[in-house]
């Protein structure tokens, strides 16, 4: 045995090891942190209360809550308004990255920023589209600033309510709501200003990939009608948005049987004008949701937001067999012979300028189509069709839901700037509010909730507590307090915030903060000073990775769309990290004395 190590010791060295190895192999996190916490249990290290008793941290669990009230926003629409909206009639790259930091960091202290991040790419991809700027110029500062803006509250990030559940089970002091924004919120803006200007300057510009592969998808004729009520009645076609749709034309209006086309920007949009389109399904999906808009070619279309919920999208290629043949799409009784109602149509890479309704079908034609939930597996091997694919994303939006799950999210925000409510409770309460709205099903909710990174999280707990009781945070603590001790406790801090910063560009957050963790403790306990400031250096550290692509699940969100490479983010990233470490070394202890 080496000299000073025990066997506990070893055994947990070469189980963090072999963890670190594996999660920078890009290993399953969940995978590596549960094998690990079993393998320290099975050699004795830890006792399996303390190997899974993580799975019971409210830290945990609130994280679980937040996944299920962010799904319910994304399923009623409440975050597709938003995020249409928040930038507004921006035109330029540099007023929209101004607006995403405005918007962004105040956004993040109330509102988780990876569901946030999910919701904004595609946003910002079809922004970007419209104005032929790559996405590489604003995707990274995205994540980004979602980051730095979830270093602001005790709920902007998982990091923060891991950190919170490890103060919770050391006995200390949990954190307020925006108790880590008296240095969260001037590093966010030190960190945007950095991204308005220097950052800005590094940031890559290349072509979207997901553009160049729409370049060669089927473009559909699709025929929408303008029903009373819906929000575009009495806007011109340019303020609707309905001029620039990526891969989507607008070739002309039927208004009461009088064509009118070409369309102009300035003309304004009347009820029951009939709009007819070229275009991507993607974008079709996109006109499809638009609350009052819906498909003209099917009179049996069901438009009903309840009914809606048992329909999707599929896109069927007629067969020669096929009795659709040689009859109009108006005559075809779909509804009849197939519980199917048509959206669109698209024949051989020809542009049909003929009304939907009026197309006599052909063998070889591809329809788009609103099916039932068993219309694939019904239809997929008939001899009516040579192909049936289900196109992914197309279930409609529970927009009949949308006030209640507004309601249910302000409430909830409410009692968590309150600080007078147990904010675990308050997420579940949310949650449960959600589906007793019927603003989420059951079954979505489940599948809302990612396992793999609650099981990463609660047995990164029994990874700490290994760490705390083979000693191995003691001893690397009191390595680390004798190099900085005649510097002070603050170089003990910046080696806490350094070795932090490290792991996390080479692992998960918030396996950084979990590991992390015991060794600040240590550190202040051998130096007999007040644990708070190495505490918020590991939360701050532990989300402050902008280097690395794996540095953080929002950096990934973004890698592939944006056309990234590793390079990219250290240029842009390790600037921003070193400014991030001098700004937080030098406030923490002017907030929490030593």
């Amino acid at each position: 045995m080496v000299a000073g190590l025990t066997y506990e010791m070893l055994v947990t060295l070469a189980v963090l090891a072999a963890l670190l190895y594996g999660l920078m192999r890009d290993l399953p996190t969940d995978v590596m942190f549960i094998s690990a916490v079993v393998l320290l249990a099975s050699f004795g290290v830890i006792n399996p209360e303390e190997a899974f008793g993580g799975f019971g941290n409210a830290g945990m669990l609130t994280v679980a809550a937040m996944f299920v009230v962010a799904a319910a926003l994304r399923e009623t629409g409440v975050m597709e308004f938003l995020g249409d909206r928040f930038l507004g009639h921006v035109e330029t790259e540099s007023k929209a990255l101004l607006t995403m930091a405005v918007v962004l960091i105040p956004s993040a202290m109330v509102l988780n920023n990876t569901p946030k991040v999910a919701l904004l790419v595609p946003v910002l991809i079809a922004w970007c589209r419209k104005r032929r700027i790559s996405p590489s110029r604003l995707l990274m500062p995205l994540s980004f600033l979602s980051i730095l803006g979830g270093t602001c509250s005790l709920i902007g990030t998982s990091t923060n309510l891991v950190v919170q559940g490890l103060l919770m089970k050391s006995g200390l002091r949990p954190m307020s709501m925006f108790e880590i924004a008296w240095v969260g919120l001037p590093c966010a803006v030190l960190g945007a200003v950095y991204i308005l200007t220097v950052g800005r300057r590094l940031l890559p510009d290349r072509k979207d990939l997901i553009e160049q592969l729409e370049e060669t998808r089927r473009e559909y004729l699709v025929e929408m009608l303008v029903q009373p009520g819906c929000r575009l009645v009495d806007k011109s076609i340019g303020a609707a948005g309905l001029r620039n749709l990526p891969g989507l034309f607008l070739i002309e209006i039927d208004r009461d049987g009088e064509v009118i086309g070409p369309v102009e920007p300035e003309m304004t949009i009347r009820a029951n004008d009939r709009l007819v389109f070229t275009g991507i399904v993607g974008t079709i999906i996109d006109l499809e949701k638009i609350p009052g808009l819906v498909p003209a070619a099917d009179a049996r279309y069901e438009v009903s937001p309840v009914k809606q919920r048992g329909r999707m999208l599929c896109e069927t290629v007629i067969s020669p067999s096929s009795p659709l043949v040689g009859q109009t799409v108006r005559e075809a009784d779909f509804r009849a012979l197939y519980d199917a109602a048509v959206v669109a149509v698209h024949r051989n890479g020809a542009r049909l300028t003929n009304k939907v309704g009026d197309i006599e079908l052909h063998a070889g034609d591809t329809l788009l189509l609103q099916v039932g939930a068993d219309f694939a597996r019904a239809y997929r091997n008939s001899p009516d069709f040579y192909l049936v694919s289900d196109v992914e994303d197309s279930r409609p939006v529970r927009y009949d839901r949308a006030w209640p799950a507004a309601i249910v999210f302000v409430a909830m925000i409410s009692a968590f700037v309150s600080g007078k409510a147990d904010i675990m409770l308050t997420a579940f309460l949310a949650a449960g509010a959600m589906l007793a709205c019927r603003c989420i099903s059951p079954a979505d909710a489940r599948k809302s909730i990612d396992w793999p990174v609650l099981l990463a999280i609660g047995a990164s707990f029994g990874v700490g507590r290994a760490l705390e009781v083979s000693g191995v945070a003691k001893l690397f603590a009191h390595q680390l307090v004798l190099l900085t001790q005649p510097l002070g406790p603050t170089a003990t801090l910046a080696g806490i915030y350094i070795g932090t910063m490290v792991l996390n560009e080479l692992i998960s957050n918030n396996a950084a903060a979990a590991l992390a963790f015991p060794f600040c403790l240590e550190s202040a306990r051998l130096m007999e000073v007040n644990e708070r400031p190495f505490v918020m250096a590991v939360t701050l550290a532990a989300s402050y990775a902008f280097a690395s692509p794996i540095g953080y699940q929002t950096h990934m969100m973004v890698f592939g769309p944006g056309g990234y490479r590793f390079a990219d983010f250290v240029r842009v990233g390790v600037p921003l990290n070193l400014l991030m470490m001098v700004a937080a070394v030098i406030l923490i202890p002017m907030i929490w004395p030593f």
